[in-house]
């Protein structure tokens, strides 16, 4: 009789793992013609003309998104409040925006206040902290465009914060933010300073200062509302009513100890912070879509370079059983990925909305990137939105910046 029904639960769980099973995902090659980056960012930024824009000339291999069952509607998922999408234009301040949009959210949901904060207040005072670094460590760091979410948390307490209206850094007559000038003029006066040893912080900090000041404009120290002065941090405190310390960066990978605050060992991480709550991959869904479903809303960064990342076909993404079968994905299988360097920290992006479909769960990502523009199912529903499969984000998604209160269970355990 034991050996009877211990074949029967043999039987009833292969049943139960092939029906977990997705159909087999065929692939296809596709090139593609240029998109909303080319015909309308670098229109504007640069004044291309479309005609003079080609094709791509190598083919991508993408997952082929035909029979597949993929959400395409934002307004069919549960949503938390958020301001619409806006562009980060011909910049990599991914970070800044993805960050700002998720408090701009919580500033909603703390004080019913609806602001728009500046992402640039904030590109501005993380150039600043390169400089000052850079001098302090004799050139000993990575120089990039790219940060870090908590790069957004970090400048706010130190800094304060700005809303769009008093600092935009767009020029007058500037429809999109172009920021490539002004990065390889800062990163050639950095070059200078460290060929000839010229490590003077003041000076240096002051120089890039004024190569900000040209490219992007000055911000200003006071503004006035309502007939009263705010210097940045009285905004921060008093308007704005954002306490930085309430916020975390949850990571979750292998090559550092669980339970731990960590270093993300990533470039853009060019400060080497290891504030960063590592837990396992199963805690970091669970965390996720705990997070949601109280009203708190997350920023997400992590690779978006994959064969079922399907920005121009569905504003999807999601992992090709050809890739890895869905009951494969774990932890092993994500740090893997990151340790050969198939998974890279390329993007981030505000998580705003979860929908269960036909057993999994999707969720809504809110986008300051060109990709989610392109077009998916319904351009004019769905313009700056993506769809992210469960498996996607648990394969592939790094890390996310959330109020301390999603972690209150895991606390104890750090």
């Amino acid at each position: 009789m034991k050996k009877l029904i211990s074949l029967s639960a043999f039987f009833l769980f292969t049943i139960q793992l092939f029906a977990q099973q997705p159909e087999n995902n065929s692939g296809k090659f596709i090139s593609y013609e240029p998109g909303y980056y080319q015909n309308t960012i670098l229109k504007g930024v640069e004044k291309f003309e479309i005609q003079n824009l080609k094709p791509e000339t190598v083919s991508t291999f993408k997952l082929n998104p035909k029979g597949l069952i993929i959400p395409d509607n934002k307004n069919e998922f549960t949503t938390m409040w958020h301001l619409p999408p806006v562009s980060q234009g011909n910049t990599n301040t991914c970070w800044s925006y993805s960050a700002i949009s998720m408090l701009e959210s919580e500033i909603y949901r703390l004080t019913r206040q609806e602001i728009k904060l500046s992402e640039m207040y904030i590109a501005y005072c993380e150039y600043i902290e390169r400089a000052e670094l850079f001098v302090a460590r004799r050139g000993n760091i990575y120089i990039g465009e790219g940060s870090e979410l908590n790069a957004v948390i970090k400048n706010m307490k130190k800094y304060g914060i700005l809303p769009y209206s008093a600092y935009s850094g767009l020029q007058e007559g500037q429809e999109f933010h172009s920021h490539d000038k002004m990065f390889e003029e800062i990163r050639n006066y950095l070059d200078g300073v460290k060929s000839r040893n010229a490590w003077d912080e003041a000076t240096v900090v002051s120089t890039v200062k004024s190569i900000m000041h040209h490219y992007i404009g000055t911000p200003p120290a006071i503004i006035t509302i309502n007939g009263k002065q705010y210097s940045p941090q009285q905004y921060l405190k008093d308007v704005a009513r954002i306490n930085p310390d309430e916020y975390v960066d949850v990571l979750s990978i292998m090559q550092q100890p669980y339970w731990k605050l960590v270093e993300f060992e990533v470039p853009d991480n060019w400060w080497h912070d290891k504030t960063y709550y590592n837990i396992p991959l199963d805690d970091f869904m669970k965390i996720l879509k705990k997070a949601l479903k109280n009203g708190l809303t997350v920023a997400l960064a992590g690779d978006v370079s994959e064969a079922g990342f399907l920005a121009r076909e569905a504003n999807a993404a999601l992992i090709p059983s050809f890739d890895i079968p869905s009951v494969a994905i774990d932890e092993n299988a994500r740090q893997f990925r990151f340790s050969n360097g198939t998974t890279t920290d390329d993007h981030g992006m505000h998580v705003i909305g979860y929908r269960e479909l036909d057993g999994t769960t999707w969720y809504l990502l809110k986008d300051s990137g060109a990709g989610s523009r392109n077009g998916g199912p319904d351009k004019n529903i769905n313009f700056g939105y993506y769809f992210f499969h469960e498996d996607y984000i648990k394969l592939k998604m790094m890390n996310f910046l959330v109020h301390k209160n999603a972690m209150n269970e895991l606390m104890s355990k750090f």
